[in-house]
Parts: structure tokens; sequence; C-alpha cells
């Protein structure tokens, strides 16, 4: 199913296969995806040279509600961080160089990809 009959659910979840392609095309490497833990959930985990990305991936059909990357308010953005900070403990990763990126993903009333964009270093830490 696509376009205006597209669950929710289902189109975020083809947001986030447009967002993989897209960072992949850029030169990202993804090492994981839909890290869940008990503080929230990151969409993507990449690696973009020696820079460790936590992705989130924001979709929206229309502008009715505002942009995709609009829809990243503040209490998600401090959630993004609780989650990026656990992530680099529970998996030991120490000193290493991390950020958070949003991929904002527009979609037509038909369903068809209009937009993808990665808005590096999206989320301050």
């Amino acid at each position: 199913m696509t376009g205006r009959g597209e669950s929710p659910h289902r189109l975020g979840r083809r947001g986030e296969e447009v967002a993989a392609a897209h960072l992949e095309a850029a030169g990202y490497r993804l090492v994981g995806r839909n890290y869940r833990c008990p503080l929230g959930e990151v969409d993507l985990v990449a690696e973009e040279g020696d820079c460790l990305v936590f992705v989130e991936v924001r979709t929206r059909r229309g502008d009715l509600w505002g942009t995709p990357e609009e829809s990243v308010t503040r209490a998600k953005q401090a959630r993004l961080v609780r989650v990026a900070e656990h992530y680099l403990a529970e998996h030991e990763a120490g000193d290493v160089d991390w950020r958070i990126d949003v991929v904002a993903v527009d979609v037509d009333a038909r369903g068809l990809v209009r937009r993808v964009e990665i808005l590096r270093d999206a989320v301050s830490q």
C-alpha cells in the first residue's frame, strides 16, 4: 500500500529504508537499525569515517503538520542524546567521536518521495 492509504507505521518504515539507502549512497556505513533500550530508540546507527552517527529518520506526507525536521522536538532531542549515550556505554565505545543526524523524508500524496535530506549534527549533545 502506498500514498494516502499507507499507515503511519508503514510510512515510517519505508522512510527508514529510503534514508538508509540515501545514507549509504552518501558514504555512511550502516552498523545497526532500530536500536532500543529502556530510554528509547534510535532508527539507524552508522559510521561516517571515524565518527559514529546516530540517525533519527522523520518521514512526512505533506506539510500540514510541519516539515519532518520540525517534528524533532526538544524532548525528542534530549531522548536521542540519552539513547546515544546508553548505546556508547553498552558498547564500551569510550572516546569515540559521535553525533546525531536527522534524515528528513518528504513523501507526496501518491507516496512518491519528494525529498531526502541529511541534516548533519542536527541535535546538540
